[in-house]
C-alpha cells in the first residue's frame, strides 16, 4: 500500500465529515470476512429474545433486525451465520404485522460460515429470525460447575471478536456495520445474565433479564455471560461482577477503576458509555481482557493481590476511545484498534504510576514485538496494514498490530511534540465518534490535520515505512528502563557466578521485571542454575499465573521438563489464557519428544480450553 495510493484515497474522500469518516455511509468498504451485503442494506438495530439452555448447551430464540436500504431497489438482506439452526424468517413494515418470508443458507465455509439470505418485501423495514445455536458454537463457551470458581453452577460466556458473533446471532458480522441493540434473556433460576449494555438489576416476572445498548456498536462487541454472579461497586459508575468466591479479591484488585476512568477522560476526552464495569470470567477465558462496552470481560489471572497487573484494565478501558468509539472498519485495519489502545495504555500508565513504570511497560512491549516479528509466517504479517486479506483474522493474531502500532504513534508524538499530538488524537476521537474507519482514512486525516501543518517534519516515505513495510523503521523511538536494565545486570552477574542469587534483589521486583528477567535468559543456562532459581523463589507452582507461565516455558525450553512436569500439567489444565499457555506449548513443540508430550497434554486438557485457544494450540502443534 503506497503513500500515493493513500493520498489518492484521502483526496477522493472530500465529502462532508459524516460521509467522509463513515465508510458505511460512503459504501466504500468491502469486508473480506463478511458475507453481508451491507453496501446495499445495512442493519441499524437488533432486538434479541433468547432462552439459555444449559442442558443442551444452546441459546434458543429469535433476533429482530431493523435495517435501512442504501439501494432503494434492494430486495434481499444477506447476513452472516455459522453453525446456526435457522428455523424461520419473517418480515414486517411496522413491527406489528409479520409475514413469513423466504430464507436461504449458502454453502458452508470453514472460516466464514454460511451466508443467510432473507428475501425483503418492498416496504419491509425489519426481519425476524427464529434460530438456535449449536453446542459447538465458536463464539460461546459452556462450562460445567466443576470448571468455575464456585464448583457448583454452570457458566456461559461469549467471545465475539473477531468474527464469532455470527456463531450465536445471525447478523451482519462486520466491524464496518454498527447497530444499537436490546435483549431479553431468560436464565435458569438462580443464575444472572449480563451483557455489554445497560442492564436490569433483577429479572422480570417471566424470568427475563433485560438489556439496552443505545450507542451503535460493531457486532464483535455484543457480549453475554450467564452464571452465579454477584456485584460489588467500586465507584459511582464502576463496579465488578464475579462469582461470589472471587468477588472480594476482584473488587480489591480493581478498586482504583473509578480513578482510572477519570484520568482517561482528562487525557482522551469524555467517556461516552455511561458505566464501566468489569466481569471476572472463569480461567478458560482465552484473552487477558475483552473490551465489551460498559462491561469489560477479564481473566482471573490478573488478580494477583498486589494490583501490579491493572495496566490490563487500563488497556481495556482505553478501548472505550480507540476501538469501541472509533472502530477498525475491517480486520485488516486491526492496528487502528490495538495500536492506538496500546499507545493510550502507555500514556495512562505513565500518568497513573509514573514515567518509570510507563517506560518499563514500553520496553517489555518492544520485546514482545521483536519476538512476534521473528515468529511471523510472512512479511505481510509483519506490516501494520496487510497488502491482501488474511484468510482467518484469528490466524494472524499477534502483538504486531498492538506494539508496532503503538511505536508508530510514539514516533509521531516525538516528531510533533506531545501537546500537538494529543490535540490531534482528541480531534480524531471526537470527529470519528461512533464510526468505523479504514487505515486509508486515518492516514488521510493524519496528512490533513498534522503532516500538512508542519511540512517536512515527517515525509510520506517515513509513513509508508511504518504502515506498509515489514521491517521496523531505523528511526523508531524506543524507551529505556533503568528498572529493567538493573534486572539484566543482576541476571547476568548471577549466571556468570559473580554474585549469589540472594544478591539479585528479586524480592522487590514487580511482575514486569520478572517477565523481563525470564525473557533475557541465554540458551546456555544449566539445570543446576534453574534448580537454584526455583529453590530460591518457589517458581514451580507459583500462584502468579504470569510468572508461572514464563517459568514453565523457560524450564521446558532449557530441556528441564521433568523439573516442572506435575505443576506445569496442573497449570495447563487450569489456565486457558492463550498468552500464558501458548509459550509453554511452543517450547514443548521445539523437539520431537516434546511435541509428542504436547499433543498428549492437549488431548487430555484441550477440551477445557475455549475454541479460540484450542485453535491457537493446534496451530502451534502443526508448526504454524
Amino acid at each position: 500500500m503506497s503513500i500515493a495510493f493513500l493520498r489518492a484515497a484521502g483526496a477522493a474522500l472530500t465529502l462532508g465529515v459524516s460521509t467522509m469518516l463513515n465508510p458505511v455511509l460512503a459504501g466504500e468498504v468491502v469486508d473480506p470476512h463478511s458475507h453481508a451485503n451491507s453496501n446495499e442494506v445495512r442493519s441499524t438495530h437488533l432486538a434479541l429474545d433468547l432462552d439459555v439452555d444449559f442442558a443442551t448447551s444452546r441459546l434458543k430464540g429469535r433476533v429482530e433486525i431493523r435495517f435501512e436500504r442504501l439501494k432503494a431497489d434492494a430486495d434481499r438482506l444477506v447476513l452472516d451465520s455459522r453453525a446456526l439452526d435457522v428455523q424461520a424468517a419473517e418480515a414486517s413494515v411496522d413491527g406489528k404485522v409479520w409475514t413469513a418470508t423466504r430464507f436461504v443458507l449458502g454453502d458452508n465455509d470453514a472460516v466464514l460460515g454460511q451466508a443467510l439470505t432473507v428475501t425483503l418485501p418492498p416496504q419491509a423495514t425489519r426481519v425476524r429470525i427464529r434460530y438456535a445455536t449449536r453446542p459447538e458454537a465458536f463464539g460461546l463457551q459452556w462450562l460445567k460447575g466443576a470448571q468455575t470458581a464456585g464448583k457448583k453452577q454452570p457458566f456461559l460466556f461469549s467471545q465475539s471478536e473477531a468474527i464469532h458473533a455470527r456463531s450465536w446471532i445471525p447478523l451482519q458480522d462486520s466491524p464496518a456495520v454498527r447497530t444499537t441493540y436490546e435483549a431479553r434473556v431468560k436464565t435458569p433460576k438462580g443464575l444472572r445474565a449480563v451483557m455489554s449494555a445497560e442492564m436490569s438489576d433483577a429479572p422480570d416476572a417471566a424470568g427475563y433479564w433485560t438489556f439496552k445498548m443505545p450507542q451503535p456498536i460493531p457486532s464483535y462487541l455484543i457480549a453475554i455471560a450467564v452464571g452465579d454472579l454477584a456485584f460489588q461497586s467500586t465507584g459511582p459508575r464502576t463496579g465488578v461482577y464475579a462469582e461470589p468466591a472471587t468477588l472480594k479479591a476482584a473488587a480489591w484488585e480493581f478498586a482504583d477503576t473509578e480513578t482510572t476512568v477519570a484520568l482517561c477522560e482528562k487525557l482522551f476526552g469524555p467517556y461516552r458509555w455511561g458505566r464501566y464495569d468489569l466481569l471476572v470470567l472463569p480461567p478458560s477465558f482465552p484473552y487477558g481482557g475483552m473490551e465489551n462496552p460498559r462491561l469489560t470481560f477479564v481473566t482471573p489471572t490478573i488478580i494477583t493481590g498486589d494490583r501490579q497487573l491493572v495496566s490490563l484494565i487500563a488497556h481495556e478501558l482505553a478501548h472505550s476511545w480507540s476501538g469501541n468509539l472509533v472502530t477498525n472498519a475491517t480486520w485488516e485495519d486491526f492496528w487502528l484498534n490495538e495500536g492506538f489502545t496500546e499507545y493510550l495504555t502507555f500514556r495512562l500508565t505513565e500518568a497513573q504510576f509514573g514515567k518509570a513504570r510507563g517506560d518499563m511497560e514500553r520496553v517489555i512491549g518492544v520485546a514482545e514485538l521483536r519476538e512476534a516479528l521473528a515468529q511471523a509466517a510472512s512479511d505481510e504479517d509483519r506490516k501494520l496494514k496487510r497488502g491482501f486479506p488474511s484468510r482467518d483474522p484469528d490466524e494472524v493474531f499477534s502483538s504486531i498490530p498492538y506494539q508496532r502500532g503503538a511505536l508508530f504513534l510514539v514516533y509521531l508524538e516525538s516528531k510533533f511534540g506531545r501537546e500537538a499530538f494529543d490535540a490531534f488524537l482528541r480531534g480524531w476521537f471526537d470527529s470519528h465518534a461512533f464510526q468505523s474507519a479504514t487505515s486509508e482514512q486515518f492516514l488521510a486525516y493524519l496528512d490533513e490535520r498534522l503532516l500538512k501543518t508542519r511540512p517536512g517534519v515527517v515525509t510520506p516515505a517515513q509513513i509508508d515505512a511504518w504502515v506498509s513495510q515489514p521491517a521496523l523503521p531505523a528511526d523508531a523511538v524506543y524507551a529505556v528502563s533503568d528498572g529493567l536494565t538493573e534486572v539484566d545486570a543482576a541476571r547476568d552477574r548471577w549466571l556468570a557466578g559473580q554474585t549469589p542469587i540472594t544478591a539479585m534483589g528479586a524480592g522487590q521486583w514487580t511482575v514486569h521485571q520478572w517477565e523481563h528477567f525470564f525473557e533475557g535468559f541465554p540458551k546456555t543456562v544449566t539445570a543446576a542454575q534453574l534448580k537454584e532459581l526455583d529453590a530460591a523463589f518457589k517458581l514451580t507452582g507459583s500462584g502468579n499465573a504470569i510468572i508461572a507461565s514464563h517459568w514453565y516455558a523457560l524450564a521446558v525450553g532449557s530441556g528441564q521438563v521433568a523439573m516442572v512436569q506435575p505443576a506445569m500439567t496442573e497449570y495447563l489444565g487450569r489456565v486457558g489464557r492463550m498468552k500464558l499457555i501458548s509459550p509453554i506449548y511452543r517450547a514443548l513443540a521445539t523437539t520431537d519428544a516434546g511435541r509428542v508430550q504436547a499433543r498428549a497434554l492437549f488431548a487430555k486438557l484441550g477440551s477445557g480450553y475455549h475454541p479460540i485457544a484450542q485453535q491457537a494450540v493446534e496451530r502451534i502443534l502443526k508448526g504454524n
